[in-house]
């Protein structure tokens, strides 16, 4: 598996949160935390220079270089970065490095993370014009917050920090959860299609806001039909599960099913039969259920393409 098939722990899609920067003059740190792609916009200024999509530092005229704080909205171990420059193009950053720390708590003054025991989860690695920069990280283990330093100055459109979620397995044991979720520790391992919307969109929190925060796939021509497998936090009994097609109108599969098993090397056992499924709508399944494990892998059918905003696995850790 890729580590970008890994969450975005970074992401203020999953409560990642720019606290700090020495600088954002042109643009503002927040961005570098968005979920949504850069985008720019010819012609469009500010009082301070030309909008930028992303966190900018002015030219730097003295020794040194300019840094952001970022705290994960997941805790975990990261796996590897994107530090993503697109649209800067003559002010992107010469150079970047990361580093981390586990501060956990309500300790967010900068105060504080200035005295954290930071480590270094990534080296100073040149940085080109107007590109993603998909780069390794070893982590052994986990981080609450990230510093992204740059070198001198410069702008930075997203920073990605793909990684595993740290999770406390005895404070979820012997409750009702979401083993599906991505702050349970799920991961959608891989899917037949991502067209026009990731396969990481369906166990992230909340619901979506929009089709853009759903998973969905191209309009299928020929036979057959469209997949996606999530591994779940933790092996447990499942006792209800959720498909929410919510947004997806006109575009919402025409019916699903879910299969799962207790083990990468099993076969896959029948959970839900094929079912019929409903615009913009919610849809729970309880009584239904022919299988409820021990299962730490589920996969879901949808028949024949379309969308779906989130799977849900409620059931309890074993």
């Amino acid at each position: 598996m890729e580590f970008t098939d890994l969450p975005d722990l970074a992401s203020a899609r999953v409560g990642g949160r720019a606290l700090f920067a020495n600088d954002d003059f042109f643009a503002a740190r927040s961005n570098l935390v968005r979920s949504e792609a850069a985008v720019f916009v010819p012609g469009k200024y500010t009082v301070r220079g030309k909008w930028m999509d992303g966190w900018e530092s002015r030219r730097r005229r003295v020794p040194g270089h300019d840094w952001c704080i970022v705290r994960l909205g997941l805790r975990g171990s990261v796996r590897g970065v994107d530090i993503d420059t697109s649209h800067f193009n003559g002010n992107q950053p010469e150079s970047a490095s990361l580093e981390g720390c586990d501060l956990r708590g309500s300790a967010t003054s900068l105060r504080n993370l200035e005295r954290a025991a930071w480590r270094e989860l990534l080296p100073a690695a040149p940085l080109k014009p107007s590109a993603h920069h998909l780069l390794p990280v070893e982590s052994a283990s986990p981080v609450t917050h990230v510093r992204l330093n740059i070198f001198p100055d410069g702008g930075v459109a997203r920073l990605r920090v793909h990684g595993e979620v740290a999770v406390d397995l005895e404070r979820l044991r012997g409750r009702a959860v979401d083993l599906a979720a991505v702050e349970n520790g799920g991961v959608v391992l891989s899917a037949s299609d991502s067209h026009f919307g990731r396969k990481e969109h369906l166990n992230l929190p909340g619901r979506a806001s929009s089709m853009a925060e759903g998973w969905e796939t191209r309009r299928r021509r020929g036979p057959g039909h469209d997949w996606a497998i999530v591994r779940l936090g933790a092996a447990g009994r499942i006792e209800r599960i959720e498909v929410d097609t919510n947004h997806f109108k006109g575009n919402y599969p025409e019916s699903f099913s879910l299969e799962a098993r207790h083990d990468p090397e099993m076969e896959w056992t029948d959970v839900i039969p094929r079912t019929k499924l409903r615009a913009h709508a919610r849809h729970l399944f309880a009584k239904e259920l022919r299988a409820r494990g021990p299962f730490t892998h589920v996969r879901l059918r949808i028949y024949p393409d379309g969308g779906v905003s989130r799977l849900r696995v409620h059931g309890r850790i074993v």
